[in-house]
């Protein structure tokens, strides 16, 4: 399979990041409620974990099917290097390996041979074009 081109890639990123952004200020609602009495020390670093493990349900809940709904609309799917939907350990491990090497794995797709991030390839997964939806 072919891999997605990287403008194509880089669109799907901002639309992500706008749905995003719309689930983690729906989420915050009650704990920004019920949190917001503590000390800024304190409340910072819990809303910013909250948010990683908000956006990290998020993220393994729909990789796990292969396509987030940005991904669905630039027609771009995740699956493992068999061929197949990623298990749950790929996608977490996917996910932690993307926060961490976020900048690092954007030069690595650009100047790898098969134009893959570098967090996929240590997670076993792949991004590959997905044909448009007949529905």
């Amino acid at each position: 399979m072919t891999p997605p081109s990287l403008p194509r890639r880089l669109a799907c990123l901002v639309y992500e990041a706008m749905l995003l952004t719309a689930v983690l200020f729906v989420a915050s609602i009650p704990v920004v409620a019920l949190t917001l009495s503590l000390p800024p020390a304190l409340f910072r670093p819990l809303v910013w974990a909250y948010w990683l493990l908000v956006a990290g349900g998020y993220f393994t809940l729909f990789w796990r099917r292969g396509q987030t709904l940005a991904m669905k609309t630039w027609h771009i799917r995740l699956e493992s290097v068999e061929g197949t939907l990623p298990g749950t350990r790929q996608v977490v491990k996917r996910y932690l390996l993307a926060c961490l090497l976020f900048p690092v794995s954007w030069g690595w797709a650009i100047f790898s041979a098969d134009r893959q991030y570098l967090h996929d390839r240590l997670a076993g997964t792949r991004l590959v074009n997905a044909a448009p939806s007949t529905r």
